[in-house]
């Protein structure tokens, strides 16, 4: 047990000494390390001493550089100023020295001007003596003269006023006449030449127009279908289009008959469309007419545009475009509207080229010269006043709107323009072949006919046939009855005898058809 206690002891004592060993030891290191860290701030903070002078010696010679070099620059800026201050100055000082010379010559001058005015005054008062003089003694000589012809100045003077004066009239009175002479000469032999060259550079076709048109076809078997059975093809399309349609013994040629130029068009192309198509029967053929019909609006329209492209025409209102259109479907005298309105805006535009005026107003002015022919309202105005206002509505040139209200000389001519219209569509008119004048009142004849029927209630439609010596009127079938379609017929059968004028007899007949309409959903 002793033991023991002594070895736990002799162990104690030996860890004590061990650990003040381990402590003297670890002092020791630690003072080593400290001296060593503070030799490395001492190296640390010479070295950063050193670096801020050498930095701060850097700094100081850049600044000094720098203000060397500022400083240079100012002196040399300084010099140039100065230089420029000393040349200007030199230039003062020789403006200063010109303008001192230039004064003494002013003043030299002036002394010059000075003498020369005393010379001249004293020749202004040698000259007043002198006409004095003179005024005295042509005061004397008139006094003189006075008393020798009795007569005072003034009445002399009159005299001789009236004299002078008599003679001047008598010589421009005779000059004057045999200027208008030779003016009037001048001018008719001008006049017939321009319209010579004019008539001579101008083609023109001479053709004019009928009442009827032939439709061909490749074999006479398709007349037979056009026919239809007990003729009620031929019917549907005569009461579609208001024309007449002859199938005769003619070679494959099928005639179309009618005197609106607008209706046979629109006759032949359905026939053309409903041969190509094969189907041809009532339904259809109401179907392709209600078709051409559009067709026709928009190849109006069309001809119009080509028209003004061809002869130049531009800006025109599109409803000027339109009726120009129209003019290729309507006739004048039987002579073709659009062929005789593009012929005067050609005869137009050559003659005020020739005369040196405005040939494009000219053109302008002979191709609308007769729109209001083609006017789709019936007015009680003559085509030219219609004409005319047509073209104010659609915002024409004055002088266009006034050569087309004077070409017929309802309106005076405020420009000269209007004569040259004027003498274009005599022109064009008055050339051998171009007009037939019964055409026109045998056309006028049928729409006025035509028109008439169309005053009756329940009339749809109304077309006159067989050069006016048949009537067909279409009536409503909802509101017109078969007693009351009797009724019509005779109603109009005495109207037309009461107001009208014509030759032999005109067939009536009035056409009701029903039709009972409706539709499976």
């Amino acid at each position: 047990m002793g033991e023991v206690l002594y070895i736990i002891l002799a162990g104690l004592v030996g860890l004590g000494a061990g650990a003040a060993l381990a402590g003297v030891l670890i002092k020791n290191k630690n003072q080593k390390l400290e001296e060593e860290a503070k030799e490395k701030v001492k190296s640390i903070l010479r070295e950063a001493e050193i670096s801020a002078e050498s930095l701060k010696k850097d700094k100081i010679l850049e600044a000094k550089e720098k203000y060397l070099k500022i400083k240079a620059d100012f002196d040399e800026e300084m010099s140039h100023k100065k230089n420029i201050i000393i040349t200007n100055e030199n230039k003062v000082k020789q403006r200063e020295q010109q303008v001192s010379k230039e004064l003494e010559q002013v003043k030299r001058k002036e002394a010059e001007l000075d003498s020369k005015k005393e010379n001249l005054n004293a020749q202004l008062h040698s000259v007043q003596v002198k006409k004095e003089e003179l005024d005295r003694i042509t005061n004397q000589r008139i006094a003189d003269l006075e008393k020798i012809a009795a007569l005072t100045r003034e009445e002399a003077r009159e005299q001789l006023i009236q004299m002078l004066t008599e003679e001047a009239n008598t010589k421009a009175s005779s000059q004057i006449k045999d200027i208008l002479d030779e003016a009037k000469l001048t001018a008719t032999k001008q006049a017939k030449k321009i319209v010579l060259d004019t008539i001579q550079r101008t083609a023109t076709e001479h053709a004019i127009e009928n009442c009827v048109s032939v439709f061909n076809i490749e074999s006479d078997d398709i007349k037979g279908k056009i026919i239809g059975r007990e003729g009620r093809n031929i019917r549907a399309l005569e009461a579609a289009t208001g024309v007449e349609i002859v199938v005769d013994d003619t070679p494959e040629a099928i005639i179309i008959s009618g005197f609106d130029p607008v209706r046979r068009e629109i006759a032949k192309l359905s026939l053309h469309r409903l041969v190509q198509d094969g189907r041809i029967h009532p339904a259809r053929i109401e179907e392709v007419v209600a078709k051409t019909e559009k067709n026709i609006e928009e190849e109006i329209v069309e001809i119009g545009e080509r028209t003004c492209i061809d002869l130049g025409v531009h800006g025109l209102h599109p409803e000027l475009i339109r009726m120009v259109g129209r003019m290729r479907f309507r006739s004048s005298y039987g002579q073709n509207l659009l062929q005789h309105s593009r012929e005067v805006a050609k005869l137009s535009a050559t003659m005020a080229a020739e005369m040196g005026l405005n040939a494009k107003l000219a053109k302008r002015a002979g191709l609308l010269h007769d729109i209001g022919k083609v006017w789709h309202e019936e007015q009680e105005l003559p085509h030219a006043i219609l004409g005319m206002e047509l073209a104010k509505r659609y915002k024409e040139n004055p002088e266009v709107c006034n050569a087309i209200g004077a070409h017929h000389d309802e309106i005076e001519m405020t420009s000269m323009i209007s004569p040259i219209v004027q003498a274009s569509d005599a022109i064009s008119g008055s050339r051998p072949g171009a007009r037939r004048e019964i055409m026109d009142s045998y056309i006028k004849r049928l729409k006025e006919l035509e028109e008439l029927a169309l005053s009756f209630d329940g009339v749809n439609k109304c077309f006159a046939m067989q050069a006016g010596r048949e009537l067909r009127v279409l009536v409503d079938a909802d509101n017109v009855d078969d007693q009351t379609a009797g009724k019509l017929s005779f109603d109009i059968s005495q109207k037309i005898e009461k107001e009208m004028q014509y030759p032999g007899q005109i067939k009536i007949t009035v056409i009701r058809e029903m039709r009972a309409v409706n539709y499976a959903r």
